[in-house]
């Protein structure tokens, strides 16, 4: 086994004149949930398209699994899975029909293709709409049946390009829970996100993508900790006793806490460990005798650090990749798909 499921170096994409990814490097362990964080044009789709082989770099070397995508891009293919943002699902087919499709691209010998399509059907709760046409599924279905679809070969590494783009909060947290189970089942995943919370929530680590370059990277904790960790805010009820909490809250955190004795108030930067500093607070203001009006634990998120690194939100950035045509499957199309599988 190759020590890495993803190692990129030095990678570079050019459309024209714009540099979609500008030298980028990832390394991406076995087994992990891996996030891509960054607004519209960041130049995450574009990292996905390099790996996926459905594009060439211009610079730079990628490798998925061990094997070289502009080397063996066959190989690549054999290892991997994708969801994109869009669900590549054909709506004149039923669900069972899409699977079906799929597995034959895969030249999967057809019992092996009705127990594989059977198995994630029911694992994505699509066993009662299998044999619909999907122009009747709901957003939430299609996505899932897309899923479904990208696991077929049973890839080593899946890539979900946005993948709860556009669905529901019910659809997006069955997505979650799915992204979940794959992770415990060994397959790695590599996500892109614009969703602060979808990162905070799923990946191992995390990549904060701006302008095709990688900005900061490490563990949620990790990069919160980098615009400064959580802080506690502790409101007495007599202003008066504002210094004695703030003398009593000496060594809680990681710096010395501040007050504002108008406002009854002591702050104190407690970085990660936010829990062991409140519930420390807590005890310490009550020996002294100090009566608390509330006490609250502000954790920093990622739309902080995004902030913090950029001088923008996540929401502001403006879309800078080429866009992907689109249009319906000729026979032309699906014969060169099927030649590529």
């Amino acid at each position: 086994m190759s020590p890495h499921a993803v190692d990129t170096r030095g990678l570079v994409k050019r459309f024209g004149t714009t540099t979609a990814v500008d030298g980028v490097d990832l390394v991406v362990p076995h087994g992990a949930v891996y996030g891509l964080l960054g607004p519209n044009g960041a130049g995450k789709t574009t990292i996905v398209r390099l790996l996926t082989t459905l594009v060439r770099p211009d610079e730079g070397v990628a490798l998925v699994d061990g094997i070289d995508v502009c080397r063996d891009p066959d190989g690549v293919r054999r290892r991997i899975g994708l969801t994109g943002q869009y669900a590549a699902v054909e709506e004149r087919l039923t669900g069972r029909e899409n699977m079906n499709y799929v597995a034959r691209l895969f030249h999967m010998p057809k019992p092996d293709r009705r127990a594989r399509a059977d198995e994630l059907l029911e694992r994505f709760d699509l066993v009662d709409a299998a044999d619909r046409v999907v122009k009747t599924y709901s957003g939430g279905m299609r996505r899932r049946l897309d899923i479904a679809m990208s696991l077929i070969a049973r890839p080593s590494v899946l890539f979900l390009d946005e993948p709860t783009t556009g669905l529901d909060p019910r659809s997006r947290m069955d997505v979650w829970a799915f992204i979940r189970e794959l992770q415990a089942d060994g397959t790695t995943l590599l996500l892109t996100t614009q969703y602060l919370e979808e990162a905070d929530q799923l990946a191992d680590r995390i990549a904060v993508i701006d302008v095709g370059t990688v900005i900061a990277e490490g563990t949620s904790d990790e990069l919160k900790e980098r615009v400064g960790g959580a802080v506690l805010e502790v409101h007495v009820e007599d202003r008066e006793q504002t210094g004695q909490a703030a003398t009593a809250l000496k060594g809680v955190g990681r710096e010395e806490p501040t007050s504002d004795l108008d406002a009854g108030l002591v702050r104190v930067p407690v970085g990660v460990d936010g829990s062991r500093a409140l519930t420390e607070s807590v005890r310490r203001l009550d020996d002294a005798d100090i009566a608390l009006a509330d006490i609250a634990l502000h954790r920093p998120t990622l739309d902080d650090v995004f902030l913090s690194l950029t001088g923008r939100a996540v929401e502001d950035g403006s879309e800078a990749e080429p866009p992907v045509k689109r249009g319906r499957r000729t026979k032309r199309s699906r014969d060169a798909e099927e030649a590529r599988a």
